[in-house]
């Protein structure tokens, strides 16, 4: 019994690893769950006495749950049986297919994450990049807002900065889930934004059974109370102003709704603009016949974006991109408005529904409009776009600039003046386009440079919405491909 053996060098290291492995597993793991599980349960128990809105259970239960949930719903099941009856298709395939998407789509919440690990690289990002300000909240509606309603932040969608930005001036009030397209479903973004409680959604998904699953999916969310955030444009915007609203995942939010429930349903509009959106001459490629650059191509802008930007950092010459604002409007409660209107959502046929969908969406798109900051970029670039081809001193930019203010507050705009300063914002805004090549100085004179009118007219198109006869949009038919410039 006490006699050796000999074993070769390379089973010696396997065994040795296994062995490693399995204590790890029986000691060490159990271990190493209790503590972090007891971090986690003390960070949702601080965060629930601190938050406005409480975590609903519906967004700490394991994701496996959530899925099974998911997948035994009844109305999938149906959908599910339908689907093969007038396919042909096998039912343990649909059923496979389900299985499928639901994994796809239900994200798995991690509160540590979110509050401790993603409030902190949120609020360091966004103020490395920007000056962040909240301009405008309506406080006493806010504050008006039952806890235990499920709250929506309906917001434009300008940047992917959006949902950094969303994320952590709202970490005070909720834990905020987000739909997400497929462009983040890579490696490790994927599992990130997953954790920080957000789901995948395929924008032009024809599979009726994966719109389904991802109907019940928002349906069991809402219904749960888990506060969400959603872009009613569906996208980024191409040109710079409002795009016209999607409807889908409102629809899969209010068909359910009934007002004598146990929570009211609250749409809480939110506008951000940006005196620089870094997205922006990416976006303004898809106006034109121009052939978009593929995915080497954008990693190569991305990457040599970032290194021109340390470099400027290590030499001391960069700026941060100006102001990023953000402004929450009066809550719209959904109590309310189908009262008003006389509406019952669950009653209505899908036509019906439909109609009553697409009035919501125009009413929320409305208030989302309202509330869309006015920063110094956007307001100088509105001066130069009264009049493009004509030079103006910085004396005339400033009377232009004034009476475009007195104007746009006459229409109930929300503008953030820096420093409470006018002649400080005009300043910043001007320096910002000098800055980019946007605008070129000759002799005192300041006048856009023709290259990059379109870069303008993204920027003055931003707060076009307001109207009036002073405040004109820059024309959209100038928003061409531009040259990639500084």
């Amino acid at each position: 019994m006490d006699a050796s053996i000999s074993v070769p060098l390379w089973l010696f290291v396997i065994l040795a690893l296994l062995a490693a492995w399995a204590a790890g597993v029986l000691l060490l793991a159990p271990g190493m769950r209790w503590f972090f599980r007891r971090r986690i349960n003390a960070v949702i128990e601080e965060l629930n006495t601190r938050l406005r809105i409480e975590l609903p259970s519906f967004k700490l239960t394991r994701r496996e749950v959530l899925i099974d949930r998911l997948f035994h719903d009844p109305r999938i099941q149906a959908a599910a049986e339908a689907h093969a009856r007038e396919s042909g298709e096998a039912l343990v395939d649909v059923r496979r297919r389900i299985d499928r998407y639901a994994r796809e789509i239900v994200p798995s919440f991690n509160a540590y994450l979110y509050f401790r690990v993603g409030y902190w690289l949120a609020k360091s990002f966004a103020r490395l990049l920007y000056r962040v300000r909240l301009g405008y909240a309506d406080e006493a509606g806010l504050a008006a807002v039952d806890p235990k309603s499920t709250v929506v932040f309906v917001m434009n969608h300008r940047s992917n900065m959006d949902y950094v930005l969303v994320a952590f001036l709202a970490a005070e009030q909720a834990a905020l889930s987000y739909a997400v397209g497929e462009w983040a479903r890579v490696w490790p973004l994927q599992a990130l934004i997953r954790s920080m409680g957000a789901f995948f959604v395929r924008r032009n998904s024809g599979d009726p059974l994966y719109r389904t699953v991802l109907a019940r999916y928002v349906s069991m969310a809402t219904e749960a109370g888990v506060p969400q955030a959603l872009f009613p444009e569906g996208g980024l915007t191409v040109d710079g102003a409002l795009r016209q609203p999607r409807f889908g995942l409102l629809d899969y939010m209010v068909k359910s709704f009934r007002p004598d429930g146990g929570r009211d349903l609250v749409f809480i509009p939110v506008g951000l603009n940006y005196d620089r959106v870094l997205e922006d001459r990416s976006q303004l490629l898809k106006l034109g016949e121009r052939r978009r650059r593929g995915m080497l191509g954008a990693v190569s802008t991305t990457l040599t974006f970032i290194a021109r930007n340390l470099w400027q950092m290590l030499t001391g010459n960069w700026h941060r991109f100006g102001y990023a604002c953000v402004n929450f409007g009066s809550p719209v409660s959904m109590r309310r408005y189908v009262a008003m209107r006389g509406t019952d959502f669950p009653a209505l046929d899908d036509e019906a529904r439909r109609r009553e969908v697409e009035a919501l969406g125009r009413h929320l798109m409305q208030a989302i409009g309202g509330v869309i900051p006015v920063v110094p970029v956007a307001l100088v670039a509105q001066v130069f776009g009264r009049d493009a081809a004509r030079a103006l001193s910085e004396l005339e930019i400033k009377s232009a600039a004034c009476d475009l203010l007195r104007d746009w507050e006459a229409h109930g705009a929300h503008i953030y003046i820096p420093r409470h300063d006018r002649d400080y914002a005009i300043g910043v805004g001007l320096r910002m386009l000098t800055l980019r090549h946007i605008v070129g100085e000759n002799d005192g004179l300041f006048a856009p440079v023709p290259e990059n009118l379109p870069v303008l007219a993204y920027y003055a198109n931003s707060v076009a919405h307001f109207g009036g006869e002073v405040a004109q949009a820059v024309p959209l038919e100038q928003a061409a491909p531009a040259p990639a410039v500084t």
